[in-house]
């Protein structure tokens, strides 16, 4: 088949399992006459029908709240934040509802909430945030942040069968940028599994989301300059793949934590600590870290740019641990 959009895959994993499963349904702000923001479920209204493609309110924790309850109810619903930032509404029914339910009586919350999330775009400070490391903290949650068009699919189709809560994250810069293959069916993804984007011998780089690709790029340049970098792409940050972190640690024994979420206290903090605990007899340099600087995301292109990670910042930092 051809190519199609990572934004075209959401799609795609939506509307297979609402197919497939009549207890999935969409609930969130002008998803269904308005096709939602980015038009991710655009004509979704006309095939499902308004009991399951619901527009609501501007409530985002009554979306929330009504996506727990319907959970709790036996069906599967996926919540949609129209641009992730405003999460926070809802964060209390998040991590005290949602995330504890299993743990205080045994009960499943299927539920997924899902959300365009990231910079690059100029979005300003109140739609350019990757909240990731608000829910990292919290047991009970799993979070996915797809990199690819095939993974897009795939772990949403992932996140939507799963008995527990998942906190899918999108990244609006991929949505019509990011493209390839996505396998027609229902193929999974695995949650929890990481994914080796490039093989390399020399520095390792572990990263997520709309990073990956910068990863990708900066390494086809140090490759010029006869470094070997590994990138591996974590696909799950909750759960996150300890035994593959450690692996490429191991065997490159120079690791840079990349990632577009502010640098204090990122996912990223985790995963160097990790090496630092459990691979530091393989590393022939210190963990370093290239990250968003600890700012709101300005409006301003130019500030934009000097907030955000870029390819330049990445090939320095690998430049100086590939030289340690």
């Amino acid at each position: 088949m051809a190519p199609i959009t990572y934004l075209e895959a959401i799609r795609a994993a939506l509307w297979e399992e609402m197919e497939r499963d009549e207890r999935v349904f969409l609930l969130g702000e002008d998803i269904g006459v308005y096709g939602g923001a980015f038009k991710v479920t655009d004509g979704f209204l006309d095939r499902f029908g308004k009991e399951r493609v619901v527009d609501t309110t501007i409530s985002e924790a009554g979306i929330v709240g009504a996506a727990i309850g319907a959970a709790l109810a036996g069906l599967r619903p996926v919540a949609e934040m129209q641009f992730i930032d405003f999460i926070a509404n809802g964060f209390n029914l998040v991590t005290n509802w949602a995330a504890k339910c299993r743990w205080r009586w045994g009960q499943s919350v299927p539920l997924v909430i899902r959300g365009p999330s990231g910079g690059y775009v100029r979005g300003g400070p109140f739609h350019s945030q990757n909240v990731e490391a608000f829910f990292f903290h919290t047991p009970g949650l799993k979070i996915v942040y797809p990199s690819t068009a095939a993974d897009a699919k795939g772990l949403l189709l992932a996140a939507i069968r799963d008995p527990d809560p998942v906190l899918y994250f999108e990244h609006k810069y991929l949505y019509r940028r990011a493209r390839g293959d996505v396998p027609a069916g229902s193929d999974a993804t695995p949650i929890g599994k990481a994914a080796t984007r490039r093989e390399g011998d020399d520095v390792s780089v572990i990263t997520y989301g709309a990073t990956v690709a910068m990863a990708l790029e900066a390494a086809e340049e140090m490759s010029r300059e006869g470094v070997s970098v590994e990138v591996v792409d974590l696909r799950t940050l909750r759960p996150f793949d300890e035994e593959s972190i450690l692996a490429t640690a191991r065997k490159t024994g120079k690791v840079l934590v990349l990632h577009e979420d502010h640098l204090t206290g990122g996912v990223g903090a985790e995963v160097a600590a990790r090496i630092a605990e459990k691979a530091f007899d393989h590393l022939d340099g210190p963990v370093a870290r290239v990250a968003a600087l600890d700012a709101p995301v300005p409006y301003a292109g130019a500030l934009e740019d000097r907030v955000l990670p870029d390819r330049a910042r990445v090939v320095d930092a690998l430049r100086r641990l590939a030289a340690y």
